[in-house]
């Protein structure tokens, strides 16, 4: 979890200073949208139903997605559906969800 996580609590760091910097002024660069747009998603993704609680393996999986921008062409109110599909997709394919383990292991 922390080599997934890595640099998450410093990204929603930036996250929340920006989005109360971004409320005084209009113009914004293309990369601080990007960073906006990526916070909300994994503030999003941390929302859990209540007495719903979450594997640590499905939150591995999910985070990774989110922070490594795999979810940055995803609305924003798609963002639960994609998750419960996700990993729906990696529990019934045993391959992919193995190669995708693989692949958060090796970060």
């Amino acid at each position: 979890m922390k080599k997934v996580a890595g640099n998450l609590r410093i990204d929603l760091a930036q996250y929340n200073e920006l989005k109360s910097f971004a409320q005084f002024g209009s113009d914004l660069d293309e990369g601080t949208k990007a960073t906006l747009a990526r916070g909300e998603r994994v503030t999003e993704i941390f929302k859990q139903d209540q007495y719903e609680p979450m594997a640590v393996e499905d939150q591995i999986v999910v985070i990774y997605a989110v922070s490594r921008g795999y979810t940055d062409n995803i609305d924003l109110k798609d963002i639960r559906r994609f998750e419960k599909e996700f990993l729906a997709y990696l529990k019934t394919n045993r391959l992919q969800r193995e190669k995708f383990y693989c692949l958060t292991r090796r970060r």
